[in-house]
């Protein structure tokens, strides 16, 4: 479903596909009420969650979204229709622990997002 610069990694349990519109520093609201924007841009963002990853699984797809600052993500664009692959950076990462004895450890989940650059 997802690529990172080419390789496929491990299905997300959940992804959530956004769009944010860009606004110039002259866009807002003028003493009437009426808003004027000049829309400078639109960029994706894609909020991805995996749970219950081993500790394996973490360290594969947190090293994977680690390995540059700027990654190649293809992914299923739900207003195009079709895969596509754009340049993302990856935000915040976390991995919550779950169950962490002698025989089982598991990451409740790991979760990030992708910002178009």
């Amino acid at each position: 479903m997802i690529k990172i610069n080419g390789t496929t990694i491990k299905t997300p349990s959940s992804l959530s596909w956004g769009l944010q519109d860009l606004s110039s520093q002259d866009s807002g609201r003028t003493l009437d009420g009426v808003m004027h924007k000049d829309l400078v841009a639109q960029k994706r963002k894609l909020e991805c969650k995996w749970n219950n990853l081993t500790k394996q699984e973490a360290s594969t797809l947190l090293r994977a979204v680690n390995s540059s600052i700027y990654l190649r993500i293809t992914y299923p664009d739900p207003m195009s229709g079709r895969d596509e692959t754009r340049t993302f950076y990856v935000g915040d990462r976390t991995a919550p622990f779950h169950m962490w004895t002698s025989g089982k450890q598991i990451f409740d989940s790991v979760s990030f997002n992708f910002v178009e650059r």
